[in-house]
């Protein structure tokens, strides 16, 4: 989503910057996760705007423009209460289906993006000096437990709980400074999320074999 793609796109920068890859990346945003459809090969209805949604029939449009030895396609979604291998699955069949042969990338954040913010205390601490991280010491990392209020009430202490009866969509606009704000300072080697970790080491894996650099390949090690 809207929020998310600011986060990948200081992932990816900063990857870039540390590792000293050289590469250009274009972000799609879509308006949530949606539902994948019970024909995917059929055009998708006009209304539709969730990933799901759209991800067959884009996947079919990148097979036909994209060269596999130049791009990586990445996809990211949160997991929300799913399983997330699960989510994963569904997303590889499709990939798997109608993206052959563009190399894939799948990030599932587990529970939402805010883990991957949260598992980087320090940024949070850079953005909002004001912050309360003892409310983190109660947060398992990853854990399916409303991640976004426990967000919330690190960074707005006095006023979290009227943030969280707000709401949507009133809300979302507060994650998206979260996200906006704290992906500034993310620092791709310092983050304890495990989702985020296997993400990164996927994408690592996936750009160093597309740039031909072979010891980059046997540096990295992806975790299943």
């Amino acid at each position: 989503d809207r929020s998310g793609s600011l986060v990948l796109a200081s992932i990816l920068h900063s990857l870039r910057e540390r590792r000293g890859y050289e590469y250009t990346c274009s972000i799609r945003p879509h308006r949530g996760k949606g539902y994948m459809p019970v024909d995917p090969y059929k055009r998708p209805v006009r209304d539709s705007v969730g990933l799901l949604d759209l991800l067959p029939a884009k996947s079919r449009a990148y097979a036909r423009v994209l060269d596999p030895g130049q791009n990586l396609l990445i996809v990211v979604m949160d997991a929300d209460d799913s399983s997330p291998e699960e989510v994963e699955e569904e997303i590889r069949s499709v990939l798997r289906r109608f993206a052959t042969p563009v190399p894939h990338v799948i990030g599932i954040c587990v529970e939402e993006i805010e883990a991957w913010l949260i598992g980087d205390r320090q940024a949070i601490l850079t953005a909002y000096p004001d912050a309360d991280l003892r409310v983190l010491d109660r947060y398992r990392q990853d854990s399916v437990c409303g991640t976004w209020e426990v967000l919330a009430r690190c960074i707005h202490p006095e006023s979290a709980e009227r943030i969280i009866r707000i709401g949507y969509p009133a809300v979302g606009q507060y994650k998206h400074t979260w996200c906006r704000d704290i992906s500034r300072h993310m620092d791709v080697d310092r983050n304890i999320s495990p989702s985020f970790c296997r993400f990164l080491n996927h994408v690592e894996k996936a750009v160093a074999h597309l740039s031909g650099r072979q010891s980059d390949v046997n540096r990295v090690r992806v975790h299943d």
